[in-house]
């Protein structure tokens, strides 16, 4: 069985990820969902093989650094020229790990790291996740399998892409700053620099949307708890009716100016929200990812 789309695009699905986050497991994962797999394709190859009449049925295409003239800006071209194309509609999944659980994982397989077939597993996995962190700035969808099983991983992909019968709707909700930019691949986006800003208070601008503080601070503004009714109920009435029409997921982005406090906590609310009403639900925080490597301080 093949999976189509109801809109008349072909879905192109691209995996990718620094070696050993399961980036095969996943290929695996999704060609047993029934969609048509190609693994370690070429870069150049990949415009080529969409040259003829498209088929309706997903595809997805693995791709790893070893590949020959990989880089990320090189990918994200052949991303941007896919859904240029009308017949395409492209997807960017980034299979994310945690350092240790990569050096974990090629310590007690023994293996050398492909970026540094030479030197250490640290020094290739450093350089790795250097040469991927646009492609992982820009994925559509983010699973981190650091802490994942390969079966919780095969389920964890199954609520993106097992449409099957009787798989429901996956929803992302995901913050953003306006600032860097907003985010590709998102279905409806919701500016909430209408709202108090608590990067003006010297109390709260360190912390994040995710503290309660913030939170109470932001609730505080008269125009929040409308705003708030009324997308829900405006996110209550599209979502059956995208379901309906065969979207196996759907992404929500709430962006701010630095995407650290009011974004934060309206996606994490609205996620909140749309779980207890059975939804399933995931989200991302594409600003606090960035923290690791460019600090809290905002």
């Amino acid at each position: 069985m093949k999976v189509a789309r109801n809109d008349g695009k072909q879905e192109i699905v691209i995996v990718t990820g620094p070696a050993g986050a399961g980036r095969t497991t996943a290929i695996k994962a999704i060609e047993d969902f029934g969609v048509e797999v190609i693994d370690n394709l070429p870069l150049n190859l990949i415009n080529r093989i969409l040259y003829g009449p498209p088929t309706g049925a997903t595809l997805a295409i693995g791709v790893d650094s070893r590949t020959r003239g990989f880089s990320s800006e090189a990918l994200l071209e052949i991303i941007e020229s896919i859904e240029s194309n009308p017949h395409y509609s492209p997807t960017l999944l980034y299979l994310d790990c945690s350092t240790e659980t990569l050096l974990r994982r090629f310590s007690e397989t023994r293996r050398r790291h492909p970026a540094s077939p030479q030197g250490t597993p640290a020094k290739g996995i450093e350089q790795e996740v250097a040469t991927l962190r646009d492609l992982r700035e820009q994925a559509d969808i983010v699973v981190d399998t650091t802490d994942l099983s390969p079966h919780q991983l095969r389920a964890e992909l199954a609520r993106w892409f097992d449409k099957s019968e009787g798989r429901g709707l996956s929803v992302s909700v995901q913050s953003f700053s306006y600032k860097r930019g907003m985010p590709r691949g998102v279905d409806m986006m919701i500016d909430c620099r209408f709202l108090r800003n608590p990067h003006w208070d010297p109390a709260l601008r360190p912390l994040t949307g995710l503290a309660p503080e913030v939170g109470a601070y932001v609730a505080e503004d008269p125009l929040f708890a409308p705003f708030f009714a009324k997308l829900q109920d405006f996110v209550a009435l599209l979502l059956p009716a995208y379901q309906a029409e065969g979207k196996a997921y759907f992404s929500i982005g709430m962006g701010c100016t630095g995407g650290q406090h009011r974004s934060v906590f309206v996606a994490e609310k609205l996620a909140a929200a749309l779980a207890e009403k059975g939804w399933m639900v995931s989200t991302r925080h594409k600003e606090m990812e960035r923290w690791p490597r460019e600090g809290a301080q905002k």
